[in-house]
């Protein structure tokens, strides 16, 4: 699919501000109301825009604390990554798992209170999800920054 300058920057605003009336992105992309409602519409059903979202601060509610966790398994089996990966995804403390390549098989991104939560989770928890033969644990010390908005290209392959 190509994007034009005017998707672009509908989607660009859409990043910046997800509640934005259709009025005020018509107005700050350049188009009547009902065209930019049909472009929206458009990039929804394509499948460019996934969803809307609040973006919560998670030092606020309380989970101030990173910790990314490499995990690997006790065998690469098709079953056993079904099982962990159905398993971690039920882990309310867990915000995102990759499947990796190189030494672990997985990296997982842990949001907690303090040493003492992890320690927790960690014991009762991410060691006895299915399939886990080790854990390795990195505190985040700070977050120097963080995105949301992605750089929009001028063709998509959908």
């Amino acid at each position: 699919m190509l994007l034009d300058s005017v998707d672009v920057s509908i989607l660009t605003e859409l990043q910046d501000n997800g509640r934005l009336t259709n009025a005020e992105l018509a107005e700050r992309v350049g188009l009547s109301p009902s065209a930019c409602h049909r472009r929206v519409k458009t990039l929804e059903g394509s499948g460019i825009v996934d969803r809307y979202v609040a973006i919560l601060s998670e030092a606020a509610l309380g989970r101030g604390i990173t910790v990314y966790v490499t995990v690997t398994l006790d065998n690469q089996k098709h079953d056993t990554l079904q099982h962990f990966e159905a398993a971690v995804q039920a882990v309310p403390e867990v915000m995102e798992c990759y499947l990796m390549s190189g030494e672990a098989d997985y990296l997982v991104r842990v949001l907690v209170r303090d040493a003492n939560d992890y320690e927790r989770i960690h014991r009762e928890v991410l060691s006895s999800l299915p399939g886990v033969a080790r854990l390795m644990s990195s505190f985040a010390i700070r977050r120097v920054f963080s995105r949301t908005n992605l750089p929009v290209p001028n063709e998509v392959n959908i």
